[in-house]
């Protein structure tokens, strides 16, 4: 399917109206999935040519954004990784979960960036980092869709890794979305010490509904860091 490359459209004009010299941007991905962490990728690229299919991570074939990927993470000036587990996206909620995993990663890079570039509509980011969002930055946007690949390739490794504990998820082809596989595992079986328990997917399970939990917000400060668990990348 035909797509137009990303561009520095975004970048150049931060730095023409605010200043801006070091743009990181953002994306995330597991917002939707069922089992596993919401990942978040910062990725500073400065003004250079992109490699050549650089795009969003969803238009991309799995061979093409693994070759990517591993062509970005030396072709990029700086990213880091930021992840928020299960737990905490239980307790927090998604907004706010994604915003920890965000600062995770925007705090793991080595240089802190003058303004952000946040894909979509809505800036889960806030103060004191200066956002801008853009819906699809994903595909227009050079370090978004940079940000896209490297999140996507690395959550998806992380939740393959899961498959040898958990074989009967397909945690490796699903990535801990929605699936028929992953739905029958969970009527079967029920839910992983690696499921999202505040999801809505339990109210369709009877046999394991009673482990549904209501989101309890997490007191400032409380929450936990996952550095260790999940494979913080810098």
């Amino acid at each position: 399917m035909p797509y137009e490359a990303p561009t520095h459209t975004v970048e150049r004009s931060l730095r023409a109206t605010t200043g801006a010299k070091l743009v990181a941007g953002v994306d995330e991905v597991g917002r939707g999935a069922w089992a596993g962490p919401v990942t978040v990728c910062a990725a500073i690229t400065g003004l250079r040519r992109p490699p050549a299919g650089l795009t969003d991570s969803k238009l991309l074939t799995v061979k093409r954004r693994d070759e990517l990927a591993e062509v970005l993470v030396d072709w990029v000036t700086a990213y880091a990784l930021g992840h928020s587990s299960p737990e905490e996206i239980d307790a927090l909620g998604m907004t706010a979960a994604l915003r920890l995993a965000a600062v995770r990663a925007l705090e793991g890079l080595p240089v802190r960036p003058d303004a952000v570039i946040l894909d979509g509509k809505h800036d889960y980011l806030g103060a004191p980092w200066k956002v801008r969002t853009v819906i699809k930055g994903d595909q227009s946007c050079v370090a978004v869709a940079a940000a896209s690949v490297i999140a996507k390739v690395r959550r998806d490794a992380m939740m393959a890794e899961l498959d040898a504990e958990h074989a009967d998820f397909a945690f490796g082809t699903n990535a801990g979305y929605p699936s028929p596989v992953h739905k029958a595992a969970l009527e079967e079986r029920g839910p992983t010490p690696y499921h999202r328990l505040s999801w809505s997917y339990l109210d369709a399970l009877p046999k394991w509904r009673h482990l549904k939990k209501n989101r309890v917000p997490v007191l400032s400060g409380g929450t936990p860091e996952i550095e260790g668990q999940l494979g913080f990348d810098f």
